[in-house]
């Protein structure tokens, strides 16, 4: 199993840490919605781009949220 290089990811979460972020209230949703749909659109389906991963968290973060915060129709 690689090493994790910890200063290298500090940095790389500098980055990242505005836009993958587990959401807390509805603002912080409604980013992740706008940033997957984003994604979508410009990507769409295609599996192989480097961001597919990136958009199936999102996703998931997404679907988290909805699940705690969002009452069944």
């Amino acid at each position: 199993m690689p090493t994790i290089d910890i200063e290298k990811t500090r940095q790389a979460w500098t980055n990242l840490k505005q836009i993958l972020f587990i959401p807390r209230n509805e603002s912080e949703y409604e980013q992740l919605v706008i940033m997957l749909d984003n994604l979508i659109d410009e990507i769409g389906e295609n599996e192989n781009n480097p961001l597919a991963s990136l958009m199936e968290i999102l996703g998931i973060l997404i679907k988290n949220y909805e699940q705690e915060n969002v009452p069944e129709l």
